[in-house]
Order: structure tokens, then sequence, then C-alpha cells
């Protein structure tokens, strides 16, 4: 399954949830689109809200299902909570610890500075966006790639670095700390419908 490269404004609408994390695409029409408006939301069965948040959740990470259901399987090896690993599963990909330095605005930006190799991983290029970023490590920008005006631009209007990764401005590199914890994740995913979903 292929990853969707549609107007990720209209998917932002039908799952009712901003995937560019900026929330501009539900300022002016918070309701799903389609001709009949804001009067169209239908009642989803329990499967429906399952499949939903699953989507939500793998449309704001821009992974492919074969990558999303891979790690879910991975998430459920680990001692915890499986729909919590898998959450924090996704939110050590490189792509997305890049995005959440505030070198990209949003996750495929992100994901393109990586395929792009302007990423350093502990000083060694790695261009694959599904990197697991580990403990301690530091990502960095390669030299040749630090006046790129997309991450000048997204580093000035960046005010928010999560507390799990240390960022510094100047040098525009950051460290992974430690996993998040749950509250840190982002609070409008239901994981444990995700959780339901692939258990059926």
């Amino acid at each position: 399954m292929s990853r969707y490269t549609g107007s990720t404004w209209k998917l932002s609408r039908r799952l009712g949830i901003s995937l560019s994390g900026t929330g501009k695409e539900l300022e002016k029409r918070p309701y799903a689109p389609g001709q009949h408006g804001p009067n169209q939301r239908k009642k989803l069965s329990e499967y429906g809200l399952q499949l939903q948040e699953k989507q939500k959740l793998r449309h704001m990470f821009g992974v492919n299902e074969r990558q999303f259901r891979r790690t879910f399987d991975i998430a459920g090896k680990l001692t915890g909570k499986h729909g919590e690993n898998f959450m924090i599963l996704l939110e050590t990909r490189l792509d997305n610890v890049v995005y959440r330095m505030g070198l990209a605005r949003t996750r495929r930006a992100a994901r393109q500075l990586v395929n792009h190799g302007h990423i350093l991983v502990d000083g060694k290029r790695v261009d694959i966006p599904s990197f697991r970023v580990k403990i301690g490590q530091t990502i960095s920008l390669r030299e040749k790639s630090q006046n790129l005006a997309v991450v000048k631009e997204a580093v000035e209007v960046n005010n928010f670095v999560p507390e799990y990764i240390t960022f510094n401005a100047d040098k525009l590199e950051g460290t992974f700390n430690r996993l998040p914890e749950r509250s840190e994740l982002p609070a409008e995913i239901n994981e444990a419908l995700i959780v339901e979903f692939y258990n059926r």
C-alpha cells in the first residue's frame, strides 16, 4: 500500500485532525470535505472508529501501511503498553526527530531533508526516514546543508522543542535524550483503538 500523496488539507478535514501540525487546515472549515458541508458527519461503527484512528496516526507520521504494521508488531514485543510503545517507536523515527527539533516545518518536509541526504546521525549521513534514533544520538545537518532556506525558515518560526530533545539553534544540532512519555505524544490519538483494530 503506497503512501498517500493527495491533498493533506482534504485528508486533515476528513480525519478531523491537523496533519501538518499547524492547525491551519481546520481553521476555515472544521468539517469533512464534500458537497454537503458540515452536516454530513455519520456515526461511525466501532470498526470505523478504529480504522479512522489508525489512519489518523498513519497519515500524521506519513508512513505507508507496511511500515506502520511492522512498527506495530515490533511494539508488541516490548514490555509495557502496546499502543503507547507503538507511538513511542513512531516518535523515534529520524524524520520525526528532525521535525520535532524544528529543522522542518512539517514531517513531510523533514522526510525530504532525510531522503536528500542532508541529515547526519552522530556525524554520519543517514538517508532513511524510518531510521530509529537511539537515546544519546546527535542529529545535525551536513555543513553544506546548513544554509538551506527551508531549514532557516523552520528554525526561525519554531518555538517548541519537546523536553526529550536538546536543540542548539546556533549549531543546528540536537540530541535525543530519552524516550518521550505518553503525555508528550499527540493527545488527539486514542492508541487503544489502533491496538483493537489490529487485534480484531
